[in-house]
C-alpha cells in the first residue's frame, strides 16, 4: 500500500521532532560528559551547570512529543519499537532520570565527596543515552529481528551488532563535540579555552566515525528501499558539516556549534530518508518490514493531529526560543560568588553587574 499524504507528513514531522531533540539534547549530553573534564573547582562547575540549567528540561520535551506523536500517528511502529527495545529504552530512561536528579541534588550539600559522586553519575547519565540512541536508530534503519506478526523476536544483545555499535560511537562522539562547542560559546576564561581544545581534538574523530557509519548505511540501503539519492546527499552534507566544525573549532565557536548542529540535522535526516517508506526494517526477512501504511492510524486521526499541531507547535517554539534568548550571556567562574540559580544571572545582567 502506498504512503498517503498525511502519513508522509507525519513521518516528516516525527523526524523533525527527533532531530530537534538530538540537536538540543545532544549538547546537554556533551556538557554532562565534559563537566569534570573542563572544570577544576566548584565555581567553574557551577558555571557549566548553569549554562544548560535553564534549558535542559525544555530540551527533553522534544523527546516526549516525538514519542507521543509516534504513538498517535503510527501506533504499530510505537508498539514494535517500545516492546522490542524495552530494556535499552529503560536504560535511557533511567539515565535521563539520574541526569534530572543531578540538577536538584548537586548543590544540596557543601561536601566535595557528595558533589563528586553526583558529577560522575551525571557523566554516566549523559554517556549512556548518547551511545544508546545511536545504537537504537542504527537498528531501526539497518534492521532488527522482527517476525511476520511485527513482533520483535530478539534480545538486548541482538541490538549490539557491529553496525549498531558504530552508530552508537558516531552519536556519542558527535554529541561530545557538540557539547564542547556549546561550552566554548557559552562560557569564558579557562573553561572556554579547555572546551575549545576538546572540540578541536575530538571533532576529527566525530567526523570520521559519523562518515564511516553513514557510508555503511548508504551501502546497506539498497536492501531495504529508501530514497537513495536523497539519503546519500544528506550523508555527504553531514560529513561536510563536521569537516567544517574541525576548522571552526579553534577560533569560531559560534560557527563550530552551527556546524555540529547541521551535522546532527543531516545525519538523522539521512537516516529518515533511508528508512522511508518503512517505519522499521526487519533483519529476519525484508517481507516483514513494517511499512508506514501498515503502522498508521486512521486518516481522521491524522487529520485531527495535524490541526492541533499547526495551532500549538508555533507557541512551543516561540517559548523555547525566548528561553534561549533570555539566558544567552556568557558565564564564568567569577560570576558565581553570590549566584545560586539561573534567575540570579538574569537579575545581574539587568542591573549591569556583568
Amino acid at each position: 500500500m502506498d504512503v498517503t499524504f498525511l502519513q508522509g507528513v507525519w513521518f516528516v514531522l516525527i523526524g523533525v521532532l527527533w532531530i530537534g531533540y538530538f540537536v538540543l539534547e545532544g549538547f546537554d549530553f556533551g556538557v554532562g560528559m565534559l563537566l569534570r573534564v573542563v572544570t577544576r573547582n566548584d565555581a567553574e562547575r557551577r558555571a557549566v551547570i548553569h549554562s544548560i540549567g535553564p534549558v535542559w528540561d525544555g530540551n527533553e520535551v522534544w523527546l516526549l512529543v516525538a514519542g507521543g506523536a509516534t504513538f498517535a500517528a503510527f501506533p504499530e511502529w510505537y508498539a514494535t519499537l517500545f516492546s522490542g527495545f524495552y530494556l535499552a529504552l529503560f536504560l535511557v530512561l533511567a539515565a535521563l532520570i539520574v541526569r534530572g536528579m543531578f540538577f536538584e541534588m548537586w548543590g544540596k550539600r557543601e561536601d566535595s565527596t557528595w558533589r563528586r559522586r553526583w558529577e560522575i553519575t551525571f557523566a554516566i547519565g549523559s554517556f549512556l543515552p548518547a551511545l544508546l540512541w545511536g545504537v537504537g536508530w542504527a537498528n531501526i534503519v539497518g534492521g532488527s529481528p522482527i517476525g511476520s506478526d511485527a513482533e520483535f523476536t530478539g534480545t538486548l544483545f541482538s541490538l549490539l551488532t557491529p553496525y549498531a555499535l558504530l552508530g552508537g560511537l558516531a552519536t556519542l562522539s558527535l554529541f561530545l563535540v557538540h557539547g564542547a562547542c556549546f561550552l566554548a560559546l557559552r562560557t569564558k576564561d579557562e573553561v572556554e579555552e579547555r572546551s575549545r581544545a576538546i572540540a578541536r581534538s575530538t571533532a576529527p574523530v566525530a567526523a570520521l566515525l559519523v562518515s564511516a557509519f553513514l557510508a555503511w548505511t548508504v551501502i546497506r540501503q539498497s536492501d531495504h528501499g529508501g530514497i537513495e539519492f536523497v539519503s546519500t546527499l544528506l550523508a555527504i552534507l553531514a560529513g561536510a558539516s563536521l569537516v567544517a566544525a574541525i576548522f571552526f573549532a579553534s577560533r569560531r565557536p559560534g560557527r563550530a556549534f552551527g556546524a555540529t548542529s547541521l551535522g546532527i540535522v543531516f545525519l538523522f535526516s539521512s537516516l529518515f530518508a533511508n528508512l522511508f517508506p518503512n517505519a522499521m526494517v526487519s533483519s529476519t526477512n525484508s517481507a516483514y518490514d513494517l511499512t508506514l501504511s501498515a503502522a498508521s492510524s486512521s486518516h481522521y486521526t491524522l487529520t485531527v493531529m495535524t490541526v492541533v499541531a499547526v495551532a500549538l507547535v508555533p507557541v512551543v517554539l516561540i517559548y523555547q526560543a525566548w528561553t534561549y534568548w533570555v539566558f544567552r550571556a556568557r558565564i564564568g567562574a567569577e560570576d558565581f560568588g553570590d549566584v545560586k540559580n539561573p534567575l540570579d544571572l538574569v537579575d545581574r545582567s539587568r542591573t549591569g553587574d556583568r
